[in-house]
């Protein structure tokens, strides 16, 4: 599957963006959906998932409350909702797939990566 993921930008602290990820290539449906983000010198890190179905939600706990990830089977796109950014949110965003799986806590379960979008959070 192809990921090609949008929304990134420069916004002040307490400001919102919205990620998207469009997929294309294979059935969306059959993928678990989730984002990583990857700020410079540091490793890339787990910021939220969801499940094939939409049903389950996992996030990190450092977004948890502020950023909701969602995904429309009928359009083959994941969304990353991401309110009260915070300087620290600062980093290029990845959204990545999972074949018939959930992605929790790392990339051990990512089958497939998009390119990244950069988010940075001005203070």
């Amino acid at each position: 599957v192809q990921l090609q993921a949008s929304g990134g930008g420069l916004v002040q602290a307490g400001g919102s963006l919205r990620l998207s990820c469009a997929a294309s290539g294979r059935t969306f449906s059959n993928y678990g959906m989730g984002w990583f983000r990857q700020a410079p010198g540091k490793e890339r890190e787990f910021v939220s998932s969801i499940s094939r179905s939409g049903g389950g939600r996992y996030y990190s706990d450092s977004v948890k409350g502020r950023f909701t990830i969602s995904r429309d089977n009928a359009k083959n796109t994941v969304y990353l909702q991401m309110n009260s950014l915070k300087p620290e949110d600062t980093a290029v965003y990845y959204c990545a797939a999972g074949y018939q799986r959930l992605i929790l806590g790392g990339p051990s379960n990512v089958d497939f990566w998009g390119q990244g979008t950069q988010v940075t959070i001005s203070s």
